[in-house]
């Protein structure tokens, strides 16, 4: 049997080529969609790298995104067959009622002749001419993104809020290209579909990169600012040190001196060392009271008390309590005050406090000549100028002299006292007052501090002018006068009155029990709760409790609050003496039901008038 081979007819190996060429056609089209996205993937990664590189601004790296994304479709467009024309990216405007884009990005025009770049983009309903800048209406961008074929597409953010639109127009075909209408229109959907998602994921990308950027700048001042913090703490600690150490040198060497077996200085030497060892006390308690000011000051717990206060008589005070310091060196003193000024609306212990800082640095740099405090209105301000003729500070210096803890090289240096918060709580209570410090000086030509306050403020309440600012002013009162009238009530026995001493340390507790005693009164000292409640069932009548707060099996507040409900003992009068002396451990003493409140170091002073104030009136 005769056997044929089967060969293809002619027309079957004719209508083969078309196909192959089609799917040639087909593969080389996938493979330009392809080239031309790992194109663009490749180009966004490297404006990632450069924003991990850099610390560019948001809007300048999600325009370069942008840019990079419209350049690289360009390219691709015009290195093949598709129908394609320029590309633009808009950038979405947030608006409360509307949403718009505005075109920001144009390719280069293909041809050099061509007119202004534009892009021409067919809705649904009519053609739109784009140009740069040009604003597209929220409608029209969502006809042509809910084309058949998108002519736009929109990137999001991870919240889904629209953050810019892809926008491509497209250009008559070739007549030889009909053939391939339908899947170039698929390519050139997937072009653009796929390069919106790649934006969209670099543009996500960019904002995680900025955020931690962000984040680590934010880390990196907080460390720089943490070791500023602590370069200044160890600063602070160093002359804190050197602050506490000379004062109690002197306390403890003077005292042993006097305590010493075989040495009996004459009473005058007795005499000049006690002062030494008071004056050493009070340099200790003003530096405490510094760092509890400018604590309180930053916290913004300060409280102010306004008062009418009259100028000549205060600047006379501060003038008496310096004047010391300005003999011991040699130093001339001198008051300027117009006679215009007789009263201004101010807190006179910080008003004090602020001119005393002043005066007592411009008698700590001046060797030889003088210092001098001026006052002068000028218009509803008054300068209070502090001015001396010392070694004056460096415009380097003056920059950082209001900063705390900051002091000058060449003071610290040379042993001068001081913490470098003087100063620092001067500006800060100026501001409190509504005004500033200013500072003028030449190096070894003196210095001029001005103290700028307004003439009035806000005045508080009546209530608030209470005990807290007289107790400042009965301590003021005894830094002059303590060692001169110490004794002032000249009480005799027989109009002594009980008083009950609650005080668990033993050395306040003598102090207390001496000086009181020396004034007429009988003291019962007692160091625990429960001797306390043991000397009350003892038919112990006192006219007034002195209570510590601390005990060493209590609270004396809480003492106070079973002493203020038990009617027996109700109405004995209640004054607390405590080492409690941040702000609001007045009003917590007040709230639990004392009378009083004295901060330790006691202040006798105030301590014989208020006792005299509660005390029963003799039988």
């Amino acid at each position: 049997m005769q056997q044929y081979l089967s060969l293809p007819d002619q027309n079957s190996q004719i209508d083969a080529t078309p196909k192959l060429l089609t799917t040639i056609e087909q593969l080389s089209a996938k493979l330009w969609l392809e080239s031309s996205l790992n194109q663009l993937q490749s180009r966004l990664n490297d404006c990632l790298l450069s924003a991990c590189n850099t610390l560019p601004q948001a809007g300048t790296a999600q325009a370069e995104i942008f840019q990079t994304v419209v350049n690289e479709i360009n390219s691709a467009v015009h290195s093949s067959d598709l129908a394609l024309t320029d590309c633009a990216v808009g950038i979405a405007l947030f608006q409360p009622q509307q949403t718009v884009a505005t075109v920001c990005y144009v390719s280069p025009s293909p041809s050099p002749n061509s007119q202004p770049r534009f892009l021409e983009v067919l809705t649904a309903e009519k053609k739109l001419l784009l140009r740069l800048q040009e604003v597209i209406k929220l409608e029209d961008l969502q006809q042509l993104e809910n084309q058949q074929l998108p002519s736009a597409w929109r990137l999001a953010d991870d919240s889904g809020s629209v953050m810019g639109w892809l926008i491509i127009a497209a250009a008559p075909l070739r007549s030889d290209g009909e053939s391939l209408i339908e899947s170039l229109a698929q390519l050139r959907s997937q072009l653009m579909a796929r390069s919106a998602n790649y934006c969209n994921t670099a543009l996500a990308q960019l904002r995680r990169i900025l955020f931690w950027q962000q984040q680590y700048q934010q880390l990196s001042n907080s460390n720089q600012e943490l070791e500023r913090t602590n370069k200044l703490k160890n600063q602070f600690l160093a002359n804190t040190s050197h602050e506490i150490r000379t004062p109690l040198s002197s306390i403890i060497g003077f005292t042993h001196l006097l305590l010493a077996s075989g040495y009996e200085p004459t009473k005058e030497r007795q005499l000049e060392y006690l002062n030494i060892i008071q004056s050493s006390g009070k340099h200790l308690l003003a530096l405490i009271n510094d760092i509890l000011d400018l604590s309180k000051i930053e916290a913004n717990q300060l409280e102010v008390q306004w008062e009418t206060v009259d100028v000549p008589l205060l600047c006379s005070n501060v003038l008496a309590l310096v004047k010391e310091k300005a003999a011991n060196k040699g130093l001339k003193l001198y008051l300027e005050l117009e006679p215009d000024i007789t009263t201004l609306t101010a807190d006179p212990l910080r008003l004090k406090q602020m001119l005393l800082n002043l005066l007592f640095n411009a008698l700590k740099f001046t060797s030889i000549g003088s210092v001098g405090l001026e006052v002068a209105p000028k218009g509803v301000f008054v300068h209070f100028t502090v001015w001396d003729t010392g070694s004056g500070i460096s415009q380097e210096d003056q920059v950082q002299l209001f900063e705390p803890y900051f002091q000058i090289a060449k003071a610290a240096a040379g042993g001068v006292e001081g913490t470098g918060l003087g100063l620092a709580v001067t500006r800060k209570l100026a501001q409190i007052h509504g005004g500033f410090v200013k500072v003028e000086s030449e190096v070894d030509r003196g210095s001029r501090f001005t103290l700028v306050l307004p003439f009035k403020q806000g005045v508080g309440d009546e209530g608030d002018e209470g005990d807290e600012g007289d107790e400042g002013d009965e301590g003021d009162e005894g830094d002059e006068g303590a060692k001169y009238c110490l004794f002032p009530l000249h009480l005799t026995p027989s109009c002594s009155v009980d008083i009950l001493l609650v005080e668990n340390d033993l050395l306040n507790a003598d102090l207390m029990q001496i000086y009181l005693r020396k004034l007429g009164y009988r003291v019962t000292w007692v160091k625990s709760a429960a001797e306390m409640w043991e000397a009350l069932t003892r038919e112990l009548d006192p006219a007034v409790i002195l209570m510590d707060v601390y005990l060493a099996d209590g609270n004396g507040l809480n003492l106070v609050q079973e002493l203020r409900g038990n009617p027996q003992y109700q109405t004995i009068p209640v004054i607390v003496q405590t080492a409690m002396a941040m702000k609001g451990d007045r009003e917590t003493c007040l709230a639990a039901g004392v009378n009083e409140y004295i901060s330790k170091p006691i202040d006798l002073l105030l301590l014989a008038r208020l006792v005299a104030k509660y005390s029963k009136p003799p039988i």
